[in-house]
């Protein structure tokens, strides 16, 4: 006698066939230890960008057969999976999908028998609960603490390492101490998009850190082209840019008067010819002079009141001057933040 199929079997077969033979990248995540309530929230956050399907292995494997893929594939996606979840989507790629997944990860207080995941140390200090038999709670666990200034202090790191076994006591002390050594989520294990396998350590990227050196590396190749004169489309500017600077700044060391020069040239002579027609006595002077003298005292009278409200953001205006000057060519690097 042939034994009857359940049909929610049968359905459920039939829904992951149409979603292993539709487009799109398809994950699998492990939920193992994530209680129901949890799992249901990271479900409704996550409804509009992927879709979430439990399922036995055994009936995720009939489907991928049904659907014509290799078998390798998919055992290299269950393998790992303690409690199997099938995640497609269609309109985000396997990175993106790996980036979303990991937000949902949590901490949650260790029950009897579990094991920690990871190294785990309790720093020394003072705690927040007051003298009682907590004292002797803690102690009892391996976390040596004593009475400290009224309150209850760990007396030395108390590190657990991975893989230790957890008590059902040693777990009640990390969770008053706000300890959540077990982790849950939708923990990735693979995905496959567009025939490539990836596993979870694939498509962990430190985006922050590729993008940091992308920026240096760049902003260095922008510096050493400059510095070496070598001219594209990128470095032109800034090289001409600066060829035009130390040309003007050699035209007015050597008082070449042209349009560009001429302004400045007129304007340091002025200076120095009021400053020579300071030292001389007024009979001397005509009532230009005289009236020149006036203007640039009362100015200099002006100025010290000026200089003393704007103080601070004069002395940041120079100090940004000088920076930019150390600097070089900033370049290209600037344009990253």
């Amino acid at each position: 006698m042939i034994p009857k199929v359940a049909g929610w079997k049968k359905d459920r077969v039939s829904e992951l066939t149409e979603i292993f033979s539709s487009e799109g990248v398809v994950a699998v995540v492990d939920v193992s230890g994530v209680p129901a309530s949890n799992m249901i929230d990271m479900r409704n956050t996550l409804r509009k960008r992927m879709s979430i399907r439990m399922a036995k292995k055994t009936l995720v494997r009939i489907a991928w057969s049904e659907a014509g893929r290799p078998e390798d594939e998919i055992e290299a996606l269950l393998e790992g999976a303690h409690q199997p979840c099938i995640v497609h989507s269609d309109s985000m790629n396997a990175f993106e999908i790996f980036g979303e997944l990991e937000k949902t990860r949590q901490g949650r207080a260790a029950k009897a028998g579990e094991k920690f995941p990871n190294e785990v140390t309790i720093p020394a200090g003072p705690t927040e609960f007051g003298p009682g038999p907590i004292v002797g709670e803690f102690n009892a666990v391996g976390i040596p603490a004593k009475i400290d200034k009224g309150k209850v202090a760990i007396q030395k790191d108390t590190t657990f390492s991975e893989g230790d076994e957890i008590s059902a006591d040693l777990g009640i002390m990390l969770a008053k101490l706000g300890i959540n050594p077990i982790e849950i989520g939708l923990i990735l294990i693979g995905a496959i998009e567009e025939g490539h396998l990836f596993q979870s350590s694939d498509l962990d990227l430190d985006t922050d850190g590729l993008r940091n050196d992308i920026v240096s590396a760049t902003s260095g190749a922008f510096n050493l082209a400059c510095n070496v004169r070598w001219f594209s489309s990128t470095t032109t500017p800034t090289l001409i840019s600066k060829a035009s600077s130390e040309a003007l700044s050699v035209a007015l060391e050597a008082g070449i008067v042209n349009e560009s020069t001429a302004a400045a040239i007129l304007s340091q002579a002025r200076a120095r010819a009021l400053s020579l027609a300071g030292q001389l006595d007024s009979s001397a002077l005509d009532e230009e002079l005289q009236a020149a003298l006036g203007a640039a005292s009362q100015s200099a009278e002006v100025a010290p009141s000026e200089a003393t409200e704007s103080g601070d953001a004069g002395e940041a205006e120079s100090e940004e001057e000088e920076e930019e000057e150390d600097a070089g060519f900033g370049g290209l690097g600037d344009l990253f933040g």
